[in-house]
């Protein structure tokens, strides 16, 4: 988050699959790659909350559609994960990190990096997350903003679906911490990838591991970017209530005075 929506240019593959969970640097990641790679990155958090509709409301449909019970799951599954990345050079952040099964079926050629930070400032800065998009009237602030509207249904779809089925323990109240995140995440890694293709990277390492993995040279003064995804999201939730609340007061200043208005009328 934090940075603009991409969009897909024609004739582009995915090349990286990233897998490191959210609030891992994977903004910074996300621009890295962008450059890299030289082309558009679908950043699932920047897509979801600043994107085109059809990027929330696509993932909210593969969502609902696990865990896959069926081979008509796992079909559309792949078939509408594939039209979503298509046009894009590297997908990261979630729910893409927990698709990575299915992402590495489609893309066998891709490296799959999982970007990593100390674990117990993670869980603390995800729980600081998972509170602010938790706050009981944010659902109905954003009625009227797009993409945004959408955001309660994807969160149900990532409780019930996927999400829900690597962490389990976050469909309740406990914490990241509480409910290992972290160590369920990196076994689920394990458990898919084969140790010759995942890559784990630290963004405060900068460019060299990177390119080193990637195969290609370090940019020549150009600085390794440093997003901040706290201070982003922070100001994506902020952002988003006061467009909502001027949206509402809007549509109430408008109903009001088609109230008075026909209220005059009749007298």
């Amino acid at each position: 988050m934090g940075q603009e929506a991409s969009r897909p240019q024609p004739g582009k593959k995915i090349q990286v699959i990233g897998a490191g969970l959210p609030r891992t640097g994977t903004t910074s990641f996300s621009q890295a790659l962008s450059i890299l790679l030289d082309g558009p990155v679908h950043h699932c958090g920047t897509q979801i909350s600043k994107g085109e509709s059809y990027n929330i409301k696509t993932w909210t449909r593969i969502l609902k559609h696990t865990p896959i019970r069926s081979a008509e799951d796992e079909a559309y599954v792949l078939d509408e994960l594939s039209k979503l990345m298509n046009g894009y050079v590297a997908v990261t952040d979630t729910p893409a990190c927990v698709f990575v099964p299915e992402l590495m079926k489609l893309y066998p050629d891709a490296k799959v990096i999982c970007t990593v930070r100390d674990s117990d400032k993670w869980a603390e800065s995800l729980d600081k997350t998972a509170g602010n998009a938790h706050v009981w009237f944010f659902g109905l602030v954003l009625m009227f903003n797009n993409p945004m509207r959408h955001f309660s249904t994807w969160m149900g779809a990532m409780r019930d679906g996927r999400w829900g089925e690597v962490f389990p323990s976050r469909k309740t109240a406990g914490g990241a911490q509480e409910g290992q995140v972290w160590e369920r995440h990196l076994a689920f890694l394990k458990e898919h990838v084969p140790p010759e293709k995942l890559v784990f990277f630290d963004v405060r390492d900068g460019w060299e591991p990177l390119c080193k993995e990637l195969g290609c040279e370090v940019p020549k003064g150009i600085d390794f970017p440093r997003s901040n995804d706290s201070k982003a999201i922070e100001e994506i939730f902020r952002s988003e209530i006061r467009t909502g609340l001027k949206r509402w007061t809007m549509v109430l200043g408008t109903v009001a005075a088609a109230y008075w208005g026909w209220k005059t009328y009749l007298s």
